[in-house]
C-alpha cells in the first residue's frame, strides 16, 4: 500500500523557530495539593492500550518485536475496524471496578494516531474503514459517566519520518538522511495542542517512550510549559525526562512510600501484555489485583490497571470478569481506599495493610489469625471500631505491651472476606504510632536472612519489586541510593556475608560495600548473571558485629553502566 505521508503544516515551521517558553509562575505547596487532590483521592484508574497492534494481536510492541519495516506494518491499518467499540460500555466497566479515571493511548510507539489529527493521515479517521474519532467518543462517554479522561502519548514514534533514531533493521531501507528530531518535536507539540484543546478537560498527560533522548533534546521544559498553559489543572508524569508531578513504577510496587512525599502511580497489566495478545492467558487473579490495590494505597500511591481491547473494540471477557470482582470488593470496602493517605506504620504486625482518612484508621486484613488479631504500636486511643462489610461493631481491647509499644487485640469476625476483611478504627485524634517489628532478629541458628521486602530503601530510583516472580530491590539507577536493615545482634562475633543478586549482561561492573560502619564492611563487584531475574549468591568475606541494634547498609561505590543490581537478600552467618 502507499506510504502514509505526514502533512506539512505552516504552523509547525513557525513553532520550530520559537525559543524555549518562559517559565510558568512557581507553584506553592498549597496550589500543588489543590491541583492534585482529585488524583490523590481517586487512587484507582484504568489504563487502555489500544491501536493497530490489536490486529496481529501479540502486544503493542509487535512492530519492534518482529523487526517490521514501516510499509509492512501499515498493512494492518485497513484491517483495523473496531465495529464493536462502545465507549459507554468501557466507562461502565471502569466504574463497576471502582476506577475513577481512564488513561488511553492517543498514540503508541508505532506512531498510529487514535484521533482525528490534522497533522498526519496516519490516524483512525482517515486511514481505517472505521473513520470515527474514538477519543472524541470516549471523552463524551467519560463526561456522561463522571470519569476523568487522561491521555497517554508516546514520544517515541517508529513511523514519523523525523523521529530519530531509526530502528537497526531499517538500515538501507529507511535511512535517517534528512530527518530532524527538532522538527519532530514541533510536530509532537502540534498534536498535543490538538489533544489538549479539542477534548475537554484532561486530567493527566501520561508520557512514555522518552528514554532514547534527554530532556534538552526533547525540549521537555518547553513542551510541559505549553501543556500547562493549555490545561493549567493537568498532571504530567515523569517520562519525558523531567520529574514533574508523579513517578511511574511499571509492573512493580515500591517497598514503601516514596521519599519526601513524592506522588507515584504503579501501572500494571492484567496478564503479561499491555496491548491485546490473543495467546496471553497468564491472568492475575482478582484477589491478587485487589491486594495489590490495597498495598499501593497503604503506601500512598495510585494503581493504574491496564486493559487491552481487541481489534473489534471489545475489552476481553477475562479482563471484565476480574475487574468486576475487584469492583464487588470496592463497592463494600472502597471507603478504606478512596481519599486515604499512607499507613503510619513502616511494617504491619499482621498479614495485611493499613490506610488512614482523618481520624479513621482502616486495617485491611489478608489472613485473620484463628485467635484475635494483634495490632502493635498504635498509641492513639480507639473510640470505636467496626467491620466495614456490615457495620457490625468490632471488639477491641488492649492486651499487653511489647518493647514499650501498645498492642491491641481485635476479635475475629464471624465472616472473613477472602480478598481482605476491613476494620475501621475511629481514633481520638490523628494516629500516632511506635514502630515495632522493624528490627530483624537472628534465626535459631544465629543466622540473619535480610530479605529485600524487609529493607528500607533510601533515594530516588531504587524500589522494591514484587509479583511476577520478582522479589528484589530493583530500578537501582542512582548510585547515591542505598539500602538498610536494622538488626538485633545477640551474639558478638564474626559473620560471613553472602549477597544474592541479579544483573543484566549490559549493566555489570558496579562496585559496592556491605557493612555497619566504615571500619566494619566488606566490598564486592557485580558480575553479569545473564538477566535481571537470574539470581546468584556470592560470598564476600566476614564482618565483626557487636551486640545490640545495628544498621546494615548496602551502598554502591561505582556505577559504570547505568544500574547497580537487583538485590534479593543479604545473609549473615555466624562463624
Amino acid at each position: 500500500m502507499t506510504r502514509f505521508l505526514t502533512r506539512s503544516i505552516v504552523l509547525l515551521c513557525t513553532l520550530a523557530t520559537i525559543s524555549l517558553a518562559a517559565e510558568l509562575p512557581k507553584e506553592t505547596p498549597e496550589q500543588f495539593a489543590k491541583r492534585t487532590q482529585w488524583w490523590r483521592e481517586a487512587k484507582f484508574g484504568m489504563f487502555i492500550h489500544w491501536g493497530v497492534y490489536a490486529v496481529p494481536a501479540d502486544g503493542e510492541w509487535h512492530m519492534n518485536t518482529h523487526k517490521m519495516q514501516v510499509k509492512d506494518y501499515e498493512k494492518f491499518v485497513p484491517q483495523f475496524n473496531p465495529i464493536d467499540y462502545n465507549p459507554s460500555e468501557w466507562v461502565r466497566i471502569a466504574k463497576s471496578a471502582g476506577m475513577k479515571y481512564i488513561v488511553i493511548t492517543s498514540k503508541h510507539h508505532d506512531g498510529f494516531c487514535m484521533w482525528d489529527t490534522k497533522l498526519t493521515d496516519y490516524n483512525i479517521v482517515k486511514a481505517t474503514p472505521f473513520k470515527r474519532d474514538v477519543l472524541k467518543e470516549l471523552s463524551e462517554a467519560c463526561k456522561e459517566g463522571g470519569i476523568t479522561l487522561c491521555f497517554y502519548h508516546s514520544i517515541m514514534d517508529w513511523h514519523h519520518p523525523d523521529y530519530l533514531p531509526r530502528r537497526a533493521w531499517e538500515k538501507g531501507v529507511r535511512d535517517p538522511d534528512g530527518a530532524d528530531l527538532n522538527r519532530y518535536i514541533d510536530h509532537m507539540k502540534g498534536q498535543l495542542r490538538e489533544l489538549l484543546t479539542g477534548y475537554g478537560p484532561i486530567g493527566v498527560l501520561w508520557f512514555d517512550g522518552g528514554w532514547e533522548h534527554n530532556a534538552k533534546e526533547l525540549r521537555s521544559a518547553e513542551v510541559n510549559a505549553m501543556i500547562r498553559r493549555l490545561q493549567p489543572a493537568i498532571l504530567i508524569n515523569d517520562r519525558n525526562q523531567l520529574p514533574e508531578d508523579f513517578s511511574t513504577p511499571e509492573q512493580s510496587i515500591p517497598a514503601g512510600a516514596m521519599a519526601r512525599g513524592r506522588l507515584w502511580e504503579t501501572c500494571m497489566t492484567l496478564n503479561n501484555n499491555w496491548g491485546y495478545a490473543r495467546d496471553d492467558h497468564n491472568w492475575k487473579s482478582a484477589q491478587d489485583l485487589t491486594r495489590k490495590l490495597i498495598d499501593i494505597a497503604h503506601k500512598g500511591g495510585n494503581f493504574l490497571l491496564n486493559v487491552g481491547p481487541t481489534e473489534r473494540g471489545k475489552i476481553p471477557q477475562e479482563s471484565i470478569d476480574r475487574l468486576a470482582e475487584v469492583g464487588k470488593w470496592m463497592s463494600v470496602n472502597g471507603e478504606s481506599i478512596y481519599g486515604t493517605t499512607k499507613s503510619p506504620f513502616k511494617k504491619m504486625s499482621f498479614d495485611g495493610r493499613c490506610t488512614v482518612k482523618g481520624n479513621t484508621m482502616y486495617l485491611q486484613v489478608f489472613a485473620w489469625p484463628e485467635a484475635s488479631l494483634k495490632l502493635a504500636g498504635l498509641k492513639t486511643p480507639v473510640t470505636s471500631a467496626k467491620f466495614v462489610d456490615g457495620g457490625a461493631a468490632a471488639q477491641v481491647s488492649r492486651v499487653l505491651e511489647e518493647n514499650g509499644a501498645p498492642v491491641l487485640a481485635i476479635e475475629r469476625p464471624a465472616k472473613i472476606d477472602p480478598f481482605a476483611t476491613v476494620v475501621a478504627l475511629e481514633l481520638a485524634g490523628p494516629p500516632e504510632v511506635i514502630e515495632v517489628g522493624s528490627i530483624i532478629s537472628p534465626q535459631a541458628d544465629g543466622k540473619f536472612i535480610l530479605k529485600a521486602a524487609d529493607a528500607e530503601v533510601h533515594g530516588t530510583t531504587a524500589q522494591y519489586e514484587s509479583g511476577g516472580g520478582k522479589d528484589n530491590i530493583g530500578f537501582w539507577t542512582n548510585r547515591n541510593d542505598f539500602v538498610t536493615w536494622t538488626i538485633n545482634v545477640k551474639t558478638e562475633g564474626d559473620y560471613a556475608v553472602e549477597i544474592t543478586y541479579a544483573c543484566d549482561n549490559g549493566s555489570s561492573g558496579s562496585e559496592y560495600t556491605v557493612g555497619v560502619s566504615d571500619t566494619t564492611k566488606v566490598s564486592g563487584k557485580i558480575e553479569a548473571t545473564g538477566d535481571w531475574a537470574k539470581f546468584k549468591s556470592e560470598s564476600l568475606g566476614k564482618i565483626h558485629l557487636p551486640v545490640g541494634k545495628q544498621t546494615l547498609t548496602v551502598k554502591a561505590t561505582s556505577m559504570p553502566r547505568g544500574a547497580v543490581m537487583n538485590l534479593q537478600r543479604i545473609t549473615l552467618t555466624p562463624r
